[in-house]
């Protein structure tokens, strides 16, 4: 019974997705839907078969920009998540300064890094990161200050160090956090970096559909979608499985209430 419903469980998002195209194509087949208003799934899967190849090209581009941003993301947001966590007058300083940042909307920036870095690569590295160290910095200094007051006190009364409570006890507690705040910053790289190639790029998914979108290419739009919609999906398991290696100490009692071993 409960491989049965483990494999029911792994098997759920692919038999949920199959039921939406199928009910996508259904619905545009019916209605008479024009492909320029809503394309079916078969009309996006021949435009993507007609132009895999710039696809894959624009799509390595977009991937490798994400990826760059988002590694910078990791180590900048981690640091100062460190920062923020461990020390007040920090978290009173910069937390604010980090919220206001965040509150910002991307696409305002993006013409800003054009006058400074001029269009390309450069302006969708910073905006992956702009989106992507938020989330991990605050889930770092979350998970730092879930560690207890008693705990840090008794540490310290057998001689511990602050740089021995945060690399004992802080960073492991903060483990599941920075994993989690992973899978959402991921995801918003791609968002930062497909919003600066729309604006400013000649190259990368968001450029192709703004191109497709002059054109009228509407199906050919829907297969840029798709594409960054599976890079996202992929890069987010992958991130999924590194959590569950890392951090299964923290979620075991979920994984046994859920039918894992």
């Amino acid at each position: 019974m409960t491989q049965n419903r483990r494999r029911l469980e792994l098997a759920m998002p692919w038999l949920v997705i199959a039921g939406l195209l199928i009910v996508w194509q259904v619905v545009v087949v019916a209605f008479g839907i024009r492909p320029f208003i809503l394309p079916s799934p078969v009309a996006i899967y021949e435009a993507f078969l007609q132009y895999r190849g710039p696809i894959m090209e624009h799509a390595l581009y977009t991937l490798s920009s994400t990826m760059i941003g988002f590694a910078l993301g990791i180590v900048i947001g981690g640091l100062l998540g460190v920062i923020i966590g461990s020390f007040r007058l920090a978290y009173a300083g910069l937390y604010p300064l980090l919220v206001g940042i965040n509150s910002v909307p991307k696409a305002a920036v993006v013409p800003i890094l054009v006058v400074w870095m001029g269009i390309g690569q450069p302006p969708a590295i910073t905006t992956a990161f702009l989106l992507s160290f938020f989330p991990i910095a605050v889930n770092v200094a979350t998970g730092l200050a879930t560690v207890e007051p008693e705990l840090e006190d008794v540490l310290r009364s057998l001689g511990a160090t602050p740089l021995d409570i945060l690399r004992k006890v802080g960073l492991p507690r903060t483990m599941p956090y920075f994993f989690a705040s992973l899978k959402v910053a991921i995801t918003l790289a791609f968002v930062g970096a497909v919003i600066s190639e729309t604006i400013a790029s000649n190259d990368g998914i968001g450029y192709l559909m703004i191109q497709s979108a002059s054109q009228f290419r509407v199906p050919l739009m829907f297969a840029g979608v798709f594409v960054i919609a599976a890079m996202g999906i992929a890069t987010y398991v992958i991130f999924a499985l590194l959590e569950r290696r890392f951090t299964h100490w923290a979620t075991r009692r979920e994984q046994q209430h859920f039918g894992g071993g």
